[in-house]
């Protein structure tokens, strides 16, 4: 599946996509109550006419039973079910998305482009801690490297490969490439400091959690490779990853002949202007054959850019034909401690913008009628520890308002703690 060669053909590709996804949807009882009748395909590309298409989002999703989920929404017209994905964003009952033959086949391929972007191929070697269970993202990257000539260890998360197996494969079997949550690259990097180990790879690639520049600078460092993160959905796939010619921190470049994404004002719903924040709708247009996403309403927050690769002084690349979305972040969690919005995001910035710092934690507790800030942090050999937490303490009361207690942890307990966790629990609310 060649990439387009201009967004003219992009736009072609859409045009009739889209109308092929329409139709399709229209096989399911979901969607045969929900669509206008009279909605008229031959303007499908005119948004007034494509947004007569309502929104799906997660609570109506969360609405239906297995029954009407299997029954209803999804189609029976395809080409095989060849497997499950199971759901990541809806809470509750989680539901396990049907994938047909055809879906795994774009689905491989569009796994596989986020290699290509990050100008990963043939030859490599990849080890790959993302989770290898009923989650896709590790088999489906395991699986999509063959495509690219790339040698790959099916490592698993920490719950299958315990942290200290996993560096003890890294340091014998050499990969040039690293896969799995920026969470986890956090932990091994700290297991392999407190172990004296040093770690030296080519690339390292992330996705499903947020990376903020503070963290992507400490995990660089660790690693001594160069980062880029990929984003995708269940619902979807694997959508875009960051371009290895772009600023890294700009965003992901989107495939768009696989994906038709709008970003929309969140109040009005009307289409949101490049550059100004607004939430993220999906159409899948080749990976719709059993489950009819429509209009998907992900819950991403985002800003869009065309991404002219001329206007912003750069030549043109095979990437350069599509565009950038970045996250911005504001759904992100928050402590309110005597009063005070603590962001998550905000913190873990902070922290991690000190070099002393090898992790730490952050837990809201209430001790005698008080609700307080406990920040347990591990320092770097070599670093004073008694001065790296006072200096701590009094930043973060001056920037955050807050009187921290600073709790000093041996190197490397917390990521013995984290390692049986697909996510890290770094923010805990224990009140």
């Amino acid at each position: 599946m060649p990439l387009p060669r201009s967004r003219e053909e992009i736009r072609r590709i859409q045009k009739e996509r889209k109308r092929a996804a329409v139709e399709r949807a229209l096989q399911s009882p979901f969607w045969q109550k929900r669509i206008p009748k009279k909605i008229d395909f031959e303007r499908l590309d005119d948004p007034a006419v494509w947004r007569q298409i309502p929104i799906l989002d997660k609570d109506t999703l969360r609405g239906l039973t297995d029954a009407q989920f299997y029954g209803e929404f999804c189609q029976e017209n395809h080409d095989g079910i060849a497997e499950y994905w199971r759901a990541g964003g809806v809470t509750g009952q989680p539901l396990f998305y049907p994938r047909s033959f055809r879906d795994i086949e774009v689905g491989l391929e569009s796994f596989a482009r986020t290699f290509d972007c990050a100008g990963a191929g043939r030859g490599e070697r990849a080890h790959i801690s993302f989770p290898m269970g009923i989650h896709p993202v590790g088999q489906i990257y395991a699986r999509c490297a063959t495509s690219r000539g790339i040698t790959v260890n099916w490592a698993g998360s920490g719950a299958s490969t315990p942290s200290a197996l996993q560096l003890e494969l890294i340091q014998r079997l050499k990969p040039t490439i690293w896969l799995g949550m920026s969470s986890y690259a956090l932990h091994l990097a700290n297991l392999a400091e407190a172990r004296g180990i040093q770690l030296s790879l080519k690339y390292l690639m992330t996705s499903a959690e947020p990376v903020s520049q503070a963290k992507r600078d400490k995990i660089e460092r660790t690693f001594g490779a160069k980062l880029t993160d990929n984003f995708g959905m269940t619902e979807a796939g694997m959508m875009g990853g960051e371009w290895k010619e772009d600023e890294p921190g700009l965003g992901f470049r989107i495939w768009t002949d696989l994906y038709f994404i709008e970003v929309l004002d969140p109040t009005s719903l009307e289409p949101a202007k490049e550059g100004e924040v607004g939430t993220l709708v999906v159409t899948a247009l080749q990976t719709n054959n059993v489950t009819p996403f429509l209009r998907w309403s992900s819950g991403d927050l985002v800003t869009y850019s065309e991404a002219d690769d001329e206007r912003e002084g750069k030549k043109a690349g095979p990437f350069s034909v599509f565009p950038r979305i970045k996250h911005a972040h504001r759904t992100a969690g928050f402590f309110k401690i005597r009063g005070v919005n603590l962001g998550h995001q905000d913190l873990e910035d902070f922290m991690f913008r000190h070099l002393e710092i090898g992790d730490f934690r952050a837990e809201a507790l209430n001790e005698g009628g008080n609700d307080i800030l406990r920040l347990s942090i591990e320092v770097r050999r070599g670093s004073d520890a008694g001065e790296v937490s006072r200096r701590i303490e009094i930043q973060v009361r001056e920037k955050f308002e807050l009187k921290p207690q600073v709790v000093v942890l041996e190197t490397g307990t917390l990521a013995k703690e984290f390692e049986a966790n697909v996510k890290a629990a770094r923010f805990v609310d224990r009140r």
